[in-house]
Order: C-alpha cells, then sequence, then structure tokens
C-alpha cells in the first residue's frame, strides 16, 4: 500500500513538472518566432547586408512587453518613456479637441511608434497613445535607444530610414486633405493599405480619415 501510494505521488509530481516544462518550453519558442519577427523587419528597415552582423545587439535592446487593450502606452502630459515595434495589434495616437477624441495615426501590426517629441526630448506627450485591442510589443527605453543610436551603425540607419518613410507618409497624408475627397482617400487606404480598413475599427477609421462615423458607413456602403 505504502509503496502504491508513493508511487502515485510519483507519477503525479513527474507529470506536473512534464506539462510545466512544455509549458516553459511552447513560451521560449513562442519569443523565439517572436524574436525572429522583429529580426526581419530590422533587416527590411536597414536594408544593409553589411550590418547585419550588428542587429543581433539591437534585439537584446529591446525587450517584450505585452499591453492589454484600453491600456495606456503614454498618456497626454506624461513623458514618453518607450519606442517600441508592434509585433502585433494596434495603437491609437489621440487628441482631444474641444473634448472630442481624436484619432491621429494608428501604429499597425510590424510598424514602430512612440510618441517621438516626447521621448526623444524628453517633454511632455501631446497626445495620448493606447491599445485598440491587446498588443504584443518589443520596446527600449531612452537611455538604451540614445546608446544604440549612438554606437549602433544599424540601429542609426534604422532610425534615418523609419523617419525618412514617416516623412513621406505625413507629406502623402497632408496633400490628401487637401486635393482628395473623403471617397478618394478612402479607396486610396483600400488599395494602398487594406490590413487598416480589415483591422480598424470604423469610428477610429473615419477620425483618421477626418469625417465622421456616418459620412463613413456610407462610403463603404457605396463603394462596396
Amino acid at each position: 500500500m505504502f509503496n502504491t501510494q508513493h508511487n502515485l505521488r510519483l507519477f503525479h509530481a513527474n507529470f506536473v513538472s512534464f506539462i510545466l516544462l512544455n509549458l516553459e518550453l511552447s513560451k521560449l519558442n513562442g519569443m523565439n518566432e517572436s524574436r525572429n519577427t522583429f529580426e526581419t523587419y530590422l533587416k527590411n528597415i536597414i536594408d544593409d547586408p553589411h550590418l547585419e552582423d550588428q542587429v543581433e545587439a539591437i534585439l537584446d535592446s529591446f525587450s517584450f512587453l505585452n499591453l492589454s487593450k484600453n491600456q495606456f502606452f503614454v498618456k497626454e502630459g506624461a513623458i514618453c518613456a518607450q519606442f517600441c515595434f508592434v509585433e502585433s495589434g494596434i495603437l491609437q495616437h489621440s487628441i482631444e479637441v474641444l473634448g472630442e477624441e481624436k484619432t491621429t495615426y494608428l501604429a499597425l501590426t510590424n510598424s514602430s511608434t512612440t510618441a517621438l517629441n516626447s521621448f526623444k526630448n524628453r517633454v511632455p506627450s501631446r497626445k495620448n497613445i493606447r491599445a485598440l485591442c491587446d498588443c504584443d510589443l518589443w520596446v527600449i527605453n531612452f537611455e538604451n535607444f540614445a546608446r544604440l543610436l549612438k554606437n549602433n551603425s544599424a540601429f542609426h540607419k534604422f532610425y534615418y530610414n523609419l523617419i525618412e518613410n514617416q516623412i513621406f507618409l505625413i507629406d502623402d497624408y497632408r496633400i490628401d486633405l487637401l486635393t482628395l475627397t473623403p471617397e478618394e482617400r478612402y479607396k486610396k487606404l483600400l488599395v494602398n493599405e487594406p490590413k487598416f480598413i480589415q483591422q480598424v475599427p470604423l469610428h477610429y477609421l473615419a477620425s483618421f480619415l477626418g469625417i465622421s462615423s456616418r459620412h463613413m458607413s456610407r462610403i463603404r456602403k457605396n463603394i462596396k
């Protein structure tokens, strides 16, 4: 009887250890896949095979962060503490105008974002950045960001290319606001950024395009 109970306890302990080990291995494999996704993104932005040996140091300077739905990455008035890569999810940039929330930007999966002026210059943010759904992020603090920018040529190239691409997009967006109708802006978004249409809730998409939700609904209905 004693041996039977002992064997059962031993089996139970071994079984629990086996389950825990498999959970840890699964978690580790998931983190490796996540890191590989981020690595691919960095290399695509850097676009220079001669600098790829420096990418590992960049990866080691970032840490993984899960942001729950409606949790803030930064609040208006606070100093933005981190720069991030959005592995999955949507981060909404917004300001409040006469008591109404206005979406200024939407950072989707496989993009980088921060409240740049606040983060780089250590001043209070003029906007909120909030998770519209559960988000998986790779984040870096200001000290490590500044160190990489100064000492890592690959990261310097990454940052330069990233900012340059954002300037191009902002310039096009401003011109579109002045020259295209809301319907034309939506059609252009449908062609160039279909993931926006698929991932972003209607009222946030409308705010981003500078139109009302009702107008947005009519546009979508007419285009379909």
